[in-house]
């Protein structure tokens, strides 16, 4: 009886409550102003004259407030911060030559000598269970016998991806290489001198006057980093154009050893790129603008020793480099997750959400009340998730934590059976299942959570400007029928 109760008051109660306090202000008003309105009816028209002339003031009053109104508008809106459009965004497609299937994968890898079975095994045991589909891509050099992982390979990954999605955004956007003012280009791992951001340059013949910037090591979360970025010059730039460009590059990266923490992200991260458009021209507001960047949110708790180090680039005992996962880790982007949300629940959640979590507080931490920390609904505030595909237990844990429908999490799942992990480009990949989908409407509120080693996490929110139809190309053009599909939660 106690179960049925409870549910009969979330299912019947919670939603009055909300409709009653998030609209408090028309439910005080209107009374109101009907009440205000009936009076006025009951008064005669001598009445009603006399109160005008009361309330009569001279031309000079009038213009004198006017001004004073105008005057103070004017500096409230320049004192306001340009706001960011996202024009348009473009994601990589590899060729089907490069789907990289971890079974064949394993079986080739059986025919070099030194070749340790025992962690092939584990590799095909670990991607067995993680739900990861059989269209994942790899470069060229990961498909030779054995690897190439020289500097050469990955410079040619490189060019493959970025100047692929660079050349599918001009020719969405319609946008000219010369007029780039911004370029922002990251990547997890990729010690290239001269640096990704001067390659583009270099093939695209950019002005001299450009401002470029590679950001390196952010991890996952580089797209938001560089957005952010992005988003602080254009505010003290407000004509210029920015591009950010998010690529994951494999090829130096893939772990040869024996070493299982090692050996997990060979199961988990896939090559992939995005390319996206920024502006705060007003001439992009209502008409080629996808979205507006409402708010963006960054936390880092690198102070932290164990988050500091739970996801490391180093050498196993053999000397072979490769990405070193802890145990601990998630166990840490929970806790990032946890100050990230805290700080973003403000901004975004609806007043009834707020004063609900606000009485908890006030329960537990003066009255010392034994209540569970309340949770508050982010579901009320947004109409579509993009969590960051790292896998299974990544976007389980953020399922749970925000209890979110399978359907919400939908984008990312399907982001990551078809792809795989790829970095910070992965959001944009979602961001595009949704699309593809045809259900983003004009309004639509969505919000993006990335996490990085560090550890980092970052959450942006974006409001779709228009209603946005269904691509005619991109990275699902070919496959969005399948989906969504069973894909399975991680087996533990």
């Amino acid at each position: 009886m106690p179960d049925f109760l409870s549910s009969a008051i979330l299912k019947y109660l919670k939603p009055v409550y909300q409709l009653l306090v998030n609209h408090y202000v028309a439910l005080v008003l209107v009374p109101i102003l009907v009440i205000l309105f009936s009076e006025v009816l009951k008064l005669s028209p001598h009445e009603i004259v006399a109160i005008w002339n009361c309330l009569r003031f001279d031309l000079v009053q009038i213009v004198w407030s006017s001004f004073l109104v105008i005057f103070i508008s004017t500096l409230y809106n320049m004192s306001k911060p340009q706001k960011v459009y996202l024009v348009d965004y473009a994601c990589y497609k590899a060729p089907a030559d490069l789907c990289f299937s971890i079974r064949a994968y394993v079986e080739r890898m059986k025919f070099i000598p030194g070749t340790d079975k025992q962690s092939l095994d584990f590799q095909l045991r670990v991607s067995e269970r993680i739900g990861l589909g059989e269209r994942t891509c790899m470069p060229p050099a990961i498909h030779l016998i054995p690897p190439d992982t020289t500097m050469k390979a990955l410079r040619e990954e490189a060019e493959m991806v970025i100047f692929s999605v660079m050349d599918s955004l001009f020719q969405k956007s319609g946008l000219n290489p010369r007029d780039i003012d911004i370029l922002v280009v990251n990547c997890s791992i990729c010690f290239s001198t001269p640096s990704l951001s001067a390659m583009v340059i270099n093939k695209y013949k950019m002005k001299e006057s450009i401002k470029s910037f590679n950001i390196l090591g952010m991890g996952c979360s580089g797209s938001l980093i560089s957005i952010d970025l992005a988003r602080q010059l254009l505010h003290t730039h407000p004509t210029y154009n920015a591009v950010v460009v998010s690529a994951e590059l494999m090829t130096t990266i893939f772990y040869r050893g024996k070493e299982r923490s090692m050996l997990v992200p060979n199961s988990l991260f896939r090559m992939g790129g995005a390319a996206i458009f920024l502006s705060t021209r007003n001439s992009f507001r209502n008409i080629r603008a996808k979205y507006r960047l409402i708010h963006l949110v960054r936390t880092h708790t690198a102070s932290d020793d164990k988050s500091h180090s739970c996801v490391y680039v180093k050498e196993d005992p053999e000397g072979i480099l490769g990405i070193w996962l802890s145990k601990d880790l998630m166990a840490v982007a929970g806790e990032a997750l946890k100050l990230n949300l805290t700080a973003l629940g403000p901004l975004v959640l609806p007043v009834s959400e707020r004063f609900l979590y606000l009485l908890n507080f006030i329960a537990r931490r003066i009255f010392s009340l034994s209540w569970k920390p309340y949770i508050p609904d982010f579901k009320q505030a947004f109409n579509h998730f993009c969590i960051h595909a790292g896998g299974p237990a990544v976007i389980d844990g953020v399922q749970d934590s925000l209890q979110l429908s399978m359907e919400q999490v939908e984008a990312s799942r399907s982001a990551f059976h078809q792809f795989g992990n790829t970095s910070s480009s992965s959001l944009w990949y979602e961001m595009s299942y949704i699309e593809a989908k045809g259900r983003m409407n004009k309004g639509d509120r969505t919000l993006q959570i990335a996490f990085g080693s560090g550890y980092k996490c970052f959450s942006a929110v974006w409001e779709c400007t228009e209603t946005v139809r269904t691509p005619a190309s991109g990275p699902w053009i070919d496959c969005i029928d399948n989906y969504p599909t069973c894909i399975p939660r991680a087996v533990k």
